[in-house]
C-alpha cells in the first residue's frame, strides 16, 4: 500500500481552484489511501466551518472525508497517541535548528509537523508514503536543510546559523505539490476541459494560489508534459 499524506497547503490549493473531483478521480487510480492528520482536519475543516468567508470551502473538504477519499491514521493503524508523540519531537527539532542572535527561528506549526511525523511512523514501518505540502519551508527541511539556512538568511536579512548539526533527521522523507499531482491528473487524462492551454492554466492556477513552483518550473513541466 501507498499513502499520501495531505497537508492543509495542497488541500487549499485545490479547493480555492475548485479542483474537488479531479482530487476524487486521482484516488480512484491510486493504489493506496490518501491520509490527513488530526491536526490538518483541525485547519481545513473545524476551524475554517466557523468562519463564513471559509465555511463553503470546509464543507467540501468535509465531503472528502465523509466519503473516505481523504481519510485519518486510524485507516492505517497509526494510534493518535503515538502520533502526537511524535509530532512533538518534529516540533521540537524543526524550531530548534537554525537560530540567529542566540534565538532559535520558528520553522513549522503543528499541522506541518504532525504530517511530518506521519510520514517518520509509515518509513519506520516500511510503508512507501509522501507528503503532499505546496509550502517551500516544509519540504526544504526535508529535503535540502542546508539551502533552507541560505534561504532563511536571505529572508531575514540577518546570518542564521546551524542549531543542531542533525540534519539526518528527516532523512528519506519524500515531498510532492499540487502542481505534481494535478499534473498526473492531466497526463491521466482526468481533466474534463480540453480546449486551450489546459496545463498552463492549471500549473499557474495552483502557483497564485498558494504553491511554491517557479515559472521556469512550469515551463520545464510544459516541455515534458
Amino acid at each position: 500500500m501507498k499513502i499520501l499524506i495531505f497537508d492543509s497547503s495542497t488541500l487549499i490549493s485545490f479547493a480555492m481552484n475548485g479542483l474537488y473531483e479531479e482530487l476524487e478521480k486521482l484516488k480512484k487510480i491510486f493504489p493506496g489511501k490518501f491520509i490527513i492528520t488530526e491536526d490538518i482536519k483541525k485547519e481545513v475543516i473545524d476551524r475554517p466551518l466557523s468562519i463564513k468567508r471559509f465555511e463553503l470551502e470546509a464543507l467540501q473538504i468535509k465531503k472528502l472525508l465523509d466519503n473516505k477519499i481523504l481519510e485519518m491514521p486510524e485507516a492505517i493503524d497509526i494510534k493518535n497517541n503515538e502520533l502526537i508523540s511524535e509530532t512533538r519531537k518534529v516540533m521540537d527539532f524543526a524550531n530548534n535548528c537554525f537560530k540567529t542572535n542566540n534565538k532559535t527561528i520558528h520553522l513549522i506549526d503543528y499541522g506541518e509537523a504532525s504530517c511530518l511525523a506521519l510520514a517518520r511512523l509509515l518509513n519506520q514501518r516500511k510503508i512507501e508514503n509522501a507528503v503532499v505540502v505546496d509550502e517551500r519551508t516544509a519540504r526544504m527541511l526535508g529535503e535540502k536543510p542546508q539551502n533552507l539556512l541560505k534561504l532563511m538568511s536571505e529572508k531575514l536579512h540577518t546570518k542564521v546559523m546551524p542549531n543542531s548539526g542533525n540534519y539526518n533527521f528527516f532523512k528519506g522523507l519524500r515531498f510532492i505539490r499540487s502542481s505534481e499531482l494535478i499534473y498526473v491528473a492531466y497526463k491521466k487524462g482526468l481533466i474534463d476541459l480540453k480546449n486551450g492551454q489546459v496545463l498552463d492554466a492549471l500549473l499557474w492556477a495552483m502557483k497564485f494560489k498558494g504553491c511554491a513552483i517557479s515559472g521556469d518550473e512550469i515551463k520545464e513541466i510544459e516541455r515534458i508534459g
